[in-house]
């Protein structure tokens, strides 16, 4: 779950010598037009064949993921898929046993004769439980490129910050040193434009941000990160009764269990629903105000007591949570997160469309329950004249409970995905597992979807191996290498367009890890746009906005093959979000052997269509091909 580089004096050399190559080079689209007269080396481009197919995936490892997909989604592609997520209750911070109110309720169950003066029953009774499952925002270094204070994604002319996206007469940028809201022309609502407005009441707004990994068929593009906001959807909160262990009995319980996407999980329901009812999206924070003391001249009505990020924040049935968690103080049921999680095994989320299609993508690390709770407290007042005053006081508190968290980088509770899809259409079923077929498409989705199998240079290895040996003998340096994955746009405008993933990913079939050297930017892991202009996949579109190819760097990995003598391997071609994760998991094979692929493609719900090798003549310039730009030395 979820979800992650001294590179600058490594590369400066590198750096230098290509710039001064490319400022020689003259033509690199033909071989051998690269020659400079009197100089004692040539630079150019050689292409080579990509052996490529398909590969189906039945089910994949869904636990302990980064994001959970909750809802569905109508690919035109590939067809329906319905996500459902199933979540262990955690003690926030791991704490069990907790006490509700001031005394253990072993101490409030003795005779009153032998309990202290101020040890009474405390009556603690749930007055109200809130669920919130936040979204995912949009995660960008360069998200407010203006520095306005607006996200690029909502502002009205994202690199001018004299611009004013509410059109009240106060640019963004002074908005934002005033501490007003750049989204409404009037910031605290009483009919004065802020713009005239002296008596705003700053900062105390709910913040618009932008939202991400809200997926539906109707919305195809991401130019509008508002496009969601008021959709509405009936979301489902049940009780699970299926036991999520944490350790595989079969391994002698030394490693983590497993589950997989295909696991009959969510037909393990008791009782009525916890929560059943609509849902409205909205991209503003969640915000709660202090309650007024009548006892000062302030308003603290108008003080801001916190904050959440936009996201689902609904009513669970508190009677649930007033018998399973609050009259359960002191029991055995309490006792450590391993009963908790015995007694309540889970929660069931399961979301359903008002219109088509809604798939959310939720981080369950961040999810969490507050009961808010009432109880008896015994106050002793002195008196002016020496004496005291016993009363009893309604005091309010919160108890938290968690799904995932995760500390030291280690992922406590479990969570599991559970994915029911359509067949895939015949006319991409029947050109999936056929190993000894050159593809003339390749078939991409995530998840339980499909993947793809390369062969650099040819299928034959003792061929490949005889090119690798030429290239060696030739004495290049490799300056540049590149697999460069059209689009089949006719394929996907036939079936009416699809939201297209943004990133490819390469891996080593026999080391599962990534094609790029992720070591020789060590130390900036963090920044993924960094990643990406460095090693590439990203969707390259054109001019309606529609994908047009993916460029994907592979120098280093061809770089190892020559100089290095490392073993040419197959290669997986899959989906990502993100090339700061790494990681793989399990999956099965329509064969019914187990696979690895990489995590971000397990919770990726998008899917694509690209060109193979195998292809028609007419097709000829969008084939799969390696090209290796070199310099030959004399």
């Amino acid at each position: 779950m979820v979800f992650k580089h001294s590179w600058i004096s490594a590369l400066a050399g590198t750096f230098f010598l290509l710039v001064f190559l490319v400022s020689c080079e003259e033509d690199l689209d033909t071989l051998g037009d690269g020659v400079i007269a009197g100089e004692p080396f040539v630079t150019d481009k050689a292409e080579y064949d990509v052996f490529a197919f398909n590969r189906s995936v039945v089910a994949v490892q869904t636990n302990r993921l980064p994001l959970y997909q909750i809802g569905v989604y109508d690919d035109p592609v590939f067809g329906r898929r319905e996500a459902i997520a199933t979540a262990q209750l955690t003690f926030a911070n791991l704490q069990a046993n907790p006490v509700f109110g001031t005394y253990r309720q072993d101490l409030e169950d003795l005779p009153e004769e032998s309990r202290g003066r101020d040890t009474i029953p405390e009556n603690e009774t749930v007055k109200e439980v809130l669920l919130y499952l936040p979204y995912q925002l949009v995660n960008s270094t360069n998200s407010d490129t203006d520095g306005d204070g607006v996200p690029d994604e909502l502002d009205v002319d994202p690199d001018d910050s004299e611009s004013d996206t509410d059109g009240d007469g106060v640019t963004d940028i002074q908005e934002r040193i005033d501490q007003t809201n750049p989204f409404d022309p009037d910031t605290d609502g009483d009919g004065i434009n802020d713009a005239e407005d002296e008596t705003t009441t700053l900062n105390t707004f709910a913040n618009t941000l932008a939202l991400d990994s809200i997926i539906s068929s109707r919305f195809l593009g991401f130019e509008d990160r508002d496009q969601y906001v008021g959709e509405e959807f009936s979301l489902k909160v049940e009780r699970s009764t299926f036991f999520l262990r944490e350790l595989d009995p079969g391994a002698n319980f030394e490693e983590n269990q497993e589950y997989f996407s295909n696991t009959d999980i969510t037909t393990f329901v008791e009782g009525d629903p916890l929560f059943e009812g609509m849902v409205t999206i909205d991209n503003k924070e969640i915000v709660t105000f202090e309650e007024d003391d009548p006892d000062t001249e302030d308003d603290e009505s108008l003080i801001v007591s916190t904050r959440l990020n936009p996201g689902v924040q609904v009513a669970l049935d508190p009677q649930f949570f007033q018998e399973n968690i609050l009259d359960k103080e002191g029991s055995f049921e309490l006792l450590s997160q391993s009963n908790l999680s015995n007694f309540i095994r889970g929660l069931h989320f399961s979301i359903t469309p008002s219109n088509e299609d809604l798939m959310i993508l939720f981080d369950l690390t961040q999810a969490n329950i507050t009961i808010t709770y009432e109880y008896d407290d015994f106050v002793v007042e002195d008196d002016e004249d020496g004496g005291s005053t016993e009363t009893i006081e309604k005091v309010e508190e919160d108890f938290v409970l968690n799904f995932l968290q995760v500390q030291n980088d280690v992922v406590f509770g479990n969570a599991v995905n559970t994915f029911r899809n359509d067949l895939f259409p015949s006319e991409i079923s029947s050109q999936l597992d056929n190993d000894q077929e050159n593809a003339s498409r390749l078939f991409l989705k995530g998840g339980s979807g499909s993947y793809s199998e390369l062969r650099l240079f040819d299928r034959d290895q003792g061929i490949a191996d005889n090119i690798l040996e030429e290239i060696k003998s030739n004495n290049w340096v490799i300056n540049e290498a590149n697999l460069i994955f059209y689009v089949d746009r006719d394929a996907l405008d036939i079936a009416g367009g699809t939201i297209e993933p943004e990133q490819l990913y390469l891996y080593n079939l026999n080391s599962n890890l990534p094609l790029f050297d992720n070591s020789s930017i060590a130390g900036f892991n963090s920044i993924e746009s960094l990643l990406r202009e460095t090693f590439g996949g990203n969707i390259e579109r054109g001019s309606d906005n529609t994908g047009v190819k993916y460029t994907v760097r592979i120098t280093d990995y061809i770089n190892n093959l020559v100089v290095r003598d490392s073993t040419l391997a197959p290669i997986g071609l899959s989906l990502s979000s993100s090339l700061n994760i790494i990681n793989t998991q399990e999956a099965e094979s329509a064969m019914g052997e187990r696979v690895d692929l990489p995590l971000m493609n397990a919770l990726n719900p998008l899917g694509t269509i690209l060109f193979g090798s195998n292809v028609a003549l007419e097709e000829e310039e969008k084939r799969l091909k390696l090209q290796i730009f070199y310099t030959e030395t004399d």
